[in-house]
């Protein structure tokens, strides 16, 4: 609660309506640029990419869904392979932006299982309080970390594993904030694997 106080003092998230734009960095790949339209009160979310010369979109609307590339709705076969042009991949960029910029406050949804205890951690050179969260069946079934500023509450890294044993899965460091709406989100997200420590990306807020 106290982190959602900070990064959404006035719970703007529920009814986001607003258009904000990501820059992907991936090492020896060229940069994807996404135009994202989020509106909860129409059930709206609109994504636009540029990447290589390709411009493509996923609209969805309530119950409908159009997928285009270059103002085409009915691109060739090969390049709705090529780029995964499908409706089942737009519904997926729309639950991940959802979920990863509407965090901390995404954590009260159902189905999110919240550890009672909370653990405090040191973790790339800061001490943190952590939550572990798990999902019921139905919703998800990784297992995440998140790690709070002790002081400002602010959230600034978390982590996922598919299998903790096996320290697989991802974890994510967050620089600065930019405010959306009234909303504080992460500028930065540093995308890294749990076991080795190689950095994969970098999502930038424009």
């Amino acid at each position: 609660q106290k982190s959602i106080a900070y990064h959404d003092p006035q719970g703007n998230w529920k009814g986001f309506q607003g258009n904000f734009k990501v820059t992907m960095e991936k090492p020896g790949e060229p940069d994807r640029i996404s135009d994202i339209k989020l509106d909860f009160l129409e059930e709206q979310f609109i994504l636009k990419v540029s990447k290589q010369g390709d411009h493509y979109q996923f609209s969805l609307d309530k119950d409908s869904c159009v997928v285009s590339l270059n103002g085409n709705t009915k691109p060739a076969s090969k390049d709705v392979k090529r780029l995964r042009l499908t409706c089942d991949r737009g519904t997926m960029y729309r639950d991940y932006y959802t979920y990863l910029y509407g965090l901390p406050m995404k954590l009260l949804d159902p189905g999110t299982q919240i550890d009672p205890l909370v653990q405090r951690k040191a973790f790339h050179g800061n001490t943190y309080r952590v939550l572990r969260v798990t999902y019921e069946a139905t919703v998800g079934k990784d297992i995440w970390y998140f790690y709070f500023n002790p002081s400002t509450y602010a959230l600034e890294a978390y982590q996922f594993y598919h299998d903790e044993d096996k320290n697989d899965g991802e974890y994510i460091l967050l620089e600065a904030m930019e405010t959306v709406q009234g909303i504080k989100m992460p500028k930065v997200r540093k995308w890294y694997y749990n076991k080795d420590d190689v950095y994969l990306g970098a999502d930038i807020l424009n």
